[in-house]
Parts: structure tokens; C-alpha cells; sequence
């Protein structure tokens, strides 16, 4: 029975992909040409990273792609040429025809996360649409479940989710708690047909991965964490590893803000790395944590969660981040959102280093990016073979007026959903 079982999910494999390519002219991106223009970089003042010698800023080319679906679109590359990707919170057309809805922060009964496929090998002629959805519940007092860190690997999907919300301060004892929007990071569910049928995560809300909760005034450090985009089936990874970037914060933190450890807001960036495979992935134990360097400048890891140290920190200033190797080039690429508030203009900065534990370098601070952009990547999959150009790929303008402030548009064609911007990297020339 199991090998029919697989000829049948084969098969829906193959027609779901090749109706997605030849036979639905509806699915197609929209395409903004403007002026192109270079983006000015204003760091604010006690900016920790120095001046890239080598990336001096971005370029936005003039053109922008994507489609008014969901966020949270962080693409993997599989070794069938496809980029496969979580996304929520909105509408997302299928192969049939018809529309998935996805929410992730009502009634935990409702709750769903997506799964979406991006084929074509250009942002302005891809088709990208959804392939189902999964409930996933939060637990008290989060009431929001949200994807994260999505890997395809040698065939295997695992897909991550993390538990959001709710600010607010609660009196405990003679004690005041606050706490946090950002939740822990929950594990991953796991699939063997691209995201068709899945395995269910073996931890819970309750019973996290990393054993995180972001309970009384604990901020967590790896709670949405983002696969390291090392090329096509993590072609370019320096050792077989997996990496995840997250932000989070501590309880070190002098200058506190109410949202200070959020979706989108942190004051640290962590890193950690994993042997992919389906026993390692949900298993604490088979992950190494950064432990920060030793006297001659070489990175320290350890196994101990209790020795994590930041990769990165910028007291309020940091955020929901990515980094994607750009192979021509040899660098990795750091995507960073300040997030502000959470309900303000945000800002997203560049970040460039030959070594993924660093020295990290400045290549561009964007103020008032989309104007509120976030979730910002880069998919390896759509870098030129020179390297020199990209796709920026972002969500933006989700709250678009706040406190009295209205939200604007820049660069022209951001808008909720998926957008891609074509860029180029400014050289030292």
C-alpha cells in the first residue's frame, strides 16, 4: 500500500507543477517600472558597523514584481529548481483556481499557516501560488502562530513556526511583568512531497525546541529564527551545516522599550547551526549556539543554550533578520528590520561580511524602507552570475495609518503581500 500511496502523491506532484506552468496565464506577477534611483543611507548616530570598502550602497533598478498574497514569503531552493516557502495572513490562489485563506492570529481553532511554490527563474515572468494550509495552535498567553524558518533539504521540507503576542504588563506578586510579543520558537513539521502531506512537529507551544517561553520578563533569543540561504539545496554551506539567524534580547537590557523583543523588533542577533536531517532538526541537542570568539578572534561553539552569545547587538536598532550567501561575490548578505514600535515606518538596513560569524560591515541603513517593509530576504535563487545584482523580496505597509501617521509608499510598487525589487550592489568603483 505505501507504494501507492507514494505513486499517487508522485503524480499529484508532477500535474500540480505542470498546470502551475503552462496552463494558468492568471497567475501572473504585477510588474512597476520607475526611475531608478540609489537609496540613501542615513545611519543613525552610535551606529555599531563601520563602512563597507567594498559594497558602498543599493541601487534600486527601476522594477518591481510580485503578487497582493500574504506575508511571511521566505523562499528555499530545492534540487527540482523550485522555490518552496511558508507564507500567512492573507489570500494566496491555488493551482485549481480557488483561494487558501490563512490567519495566524485568531481563535486558536482557526489558526493556519500556508505553504507556497514560486517556479520561473525571473521575478517578472515567475507564477507563485499555495498548496495547502496547517492548523497550528498557540498556547496561553500567545494567541498568534506564525512561520519562520522554512528549509528544503535533499527532498525534505521542515517548515518552522513560532508563537506571537500579547504585549501587555501583568501584576505578579509585588511584581510587575512584561510581556513580550515574541514567543518561542516551536520546532519544525516536516514533509517528504514538498509541502503535500506532512509529518506533525514533535514539540508544542508548551514544550518548545530551545525550551524558550518569553515568560516573566524572560525575552527569548532564538524565537523566529530564518535559514541561512546558502544557494540551491544548501549548495554553498562552508560544512555541511545548516545555519539559523535569529533576534531576540536579554534581560541585560538598561534601556528597555515595551515592544523590545517582538516580530520585528530585538536588540541582538543569535546564530546557530545544525547537520540537517529529519533525527537532528527537533532535536536541542544535536545544535551547536555561537558562542562569540576566543582571544585569537576564532568563533566559539557550544552545545550548552546557556553559552549563547550574540552574533550581533544594537540596543533598540534591530530586528527580524536573514542572510543569504551571494556566491559570485563571496559574502553574505545580512537583512536586518528595525521595526520601531511594530506599528510605525520601519527601517531595514544591509549588512555585508566574508565570514558568516563576521567582522559585519555596513553596506546601506534605509530609513523609512517600503515605508514599512518587513520580512526582508534575498533569495539566493535570483542572483545574477556576477553577483552584482539581486532581488530584494519584502512585505510592506501592513498598518497603514498609525497614531495619526499615514504610511507612504517607497520605493513605488511596495504594498502588502509579495514584493520583489531588483537591486544592485554599489562597488568601491
Amino acid at each position: 500500500m505505501k507504494i501507492y500511496r507514494y505513486i499517487i502523491v508522485l503524480a499529484v506532484i508532477i500535474f500540480s507543477e505542470v498546470t502551475a506552468k503552462s496552463q494558468l496565464p492568471d497567475l501572473q506577477p504585477e510588474i512597476l517600472r520607475f526611475e531608478p534611483f540609489v537609496w540613501p543611507s542615513e545611519p543613525p548616530g552610535g551606529c555599531p558597523f563601520e563602512q563597507s570598502k567594498e559594497l558602498k550602497g543599493i541601487k534600486f533598478l527601476g522594477i518591481k514584481s510580485g503578487f497582493h498574497y500574504g506575508d511571511t514569503w521566505y523562499p528555499t531552493w530545492a534540487t527540482n529548481d523550485t522555490l518552496y516557502s511558508p507564507w500567512t495572513d492573507g489570500e494566496t490562489k491555488r493551482v485549481d483556481g480557488y483561494t487558501d485563506l490563512s490567519q495566524s492570529w485568531v481563535d486558536p481553532v482557526h489558526i493556519t499557516t500556508g505553504q507556497g511554490v514560486i517556479i520561473g527563474n525571473d521575478p517578472l515572468t515567475i507564477k507563485a501560488y499555495s498548496i495547502g494550509l496547517d492548523k497550528s495552535s498557540p498556547a496561553f498567553p500567545y494567541h498568534g502562530r506564525y512561520p519562520c524558518g522554512s528549509l528544503v533539504y535533499n527532498g525534505v521540507w521542515y517548515y518552522g513556526t513560532y508563537c506571537l503576542d500579547p504585549a501587555g504588563r501583568t501584576q505578579y506578586g509585588d511584581k510587575i511583568i512584561n510581556w513580550p510579543w515574541l514567543g518561542p520558537f516551536v520546532g519544525f513539521r516536516c514533509s517528504k512531497d514538498y509541502g503535500h502531506t506532512w509529518d506533525n512537529c514533535p514539540h508544542t507551544p508548551e514544550k518548545p525546541l530551545f525550551g524558550e517561553t518569553g515568560f516573566y520578563g524572560y525575552p527569548v533569543k532564538i524565537g523566529a529564527p530564518h535559514f541561512v540561504d546558502f544557494g540551491k539545496n544548501m549548495q554553498y554551506s562552508p560544512d555541511g551545516k545548516a545555519y539559523l539567524v535569529a533576534h531576540g534580547a536579554d534581560t541585560t537590557d538598561k534601556k528597555w522599550r515595551f515592544w523590545n523583543d517582538s516580530w520585528i523588533t530585538g536588540d541582538q542577533i543569535y546564530l546557530i547551526r545544525v547537520i540537517p536531517s529529519e533525527e537532528n532538526m527537533n532535536d536541542a541537542s544535536k545544535y551547536e549556539f555561537y558562542g562569540g570568539k576566543d582571544s585569537n578572534d576564532n568563533p566559539v561553539w557550544t552545545r550548552d543554550f546557556k553559552e549563547i552569545k550574540p552574533l550581533l547587538e544594537w540596543n533598540n536598532k534591530m530586528g527580524c533578520v536573514t542572510i543569504t550567501y551571494n556566491a559570485p561575490l563571496k559574502k553574505f548578505i545580512m537583512c536586518v528590520t528595525d521595526g520601531g514600535n511594530t506599528y510605525s515606518k520601519m527601517n531595514t538596513y544591509l549588512l555585508e561580511s566574508d565570514c558568516i560569524t563576521g567582522t559585519w560591515r555596513m553596506i546601506t541603513y534605509m530609513k523609512n524602507f517600503g515605508e514599512q517593509a518587513y520580512f526582508v530576504n534575498i533569495p539566493s535563487k535570483f542572483i545574477s552570475n556576477e553577483g552584482n545584482t539581486a532581488w530584494l523580496l519584502y512585505s510592506a505597509n501592513y498598518w497603514e495609518n498609525m497614531n495619526g501617521e499615514n504610511v507612504g509608499v517607497n520605493p513605488p510598487g511596495s504594498h502588502y503581500g509579495m514584493v520583489f525589487q531588483k537591486i544592485k550592489f554599489m562597488n568601491k568603483e
